[in-house]
């Protein structure tokens, strides 16, 4: 019985320590949260996507920044991509997770400033499916350690 009790203790030590030797705080905050728009760009058109990229797309991205939509954005190239890999990912970084859901009627009215009806983004849009194809959307929480 006594040796039952001792390794009750030994083994009850063992999954406590991490607890104690940690504290009772976490080792990180919740930092910034990423979202990463994947792209592929249609063969031939890498060019013409990197152009509406540095035009249309960096004033939409800067008015988001001036509108504190925005902490920053990037646009990260992917270095020898593999069959059905997005060879340009789109990173927006925003405050924090409530600042990243805006609501819907204040993204169409930011949206209606910067590119103008919803009509004419919704055929921009459409015609720039003929360069690029959107595969995905990936959204991150940036821990920082303390």
């Amino acid at each position: 019985m006594k040796r039952i009790l001792a390794s009750i203790f030994v083994l009850g030590s063992l999954f406590s320590a991490p607890a104690f030797a940690a504290g009772d705080t976490p080792s990180f905050e919740n930092g910034p949260v990423w979202d990463y728009g994947e792209v592929k760009t249609a063969d031939g058109h890498f060019d013409d996507y990197m152009e509406w990229l540095s035009t249309k797309w960096k004033a939409q991205e800067e008015a988001l920044k001036k509108a504190g939509v925005l902490l920053d954005y990037k646009v990260l190239l992917v270095m020898d991509p593999r069959k059905d890999e997005p060879d340009i990912l789109l990173a927006q970084e925003f405050k924090n997770m409530a600042e990243y859901d805006t609501p819907v009627a204040k993204q169409y009215a930011l949206q209606a400033q910067i590119a103008g009806s919803l009509a004419k983004s919704s055929q921009e849009q459409a015609a720039r499916g003929s360069i690029r194809t959107v595969m995905g959307d990936i959204i991150v929480r940036e821990a920082i350690l303390k």
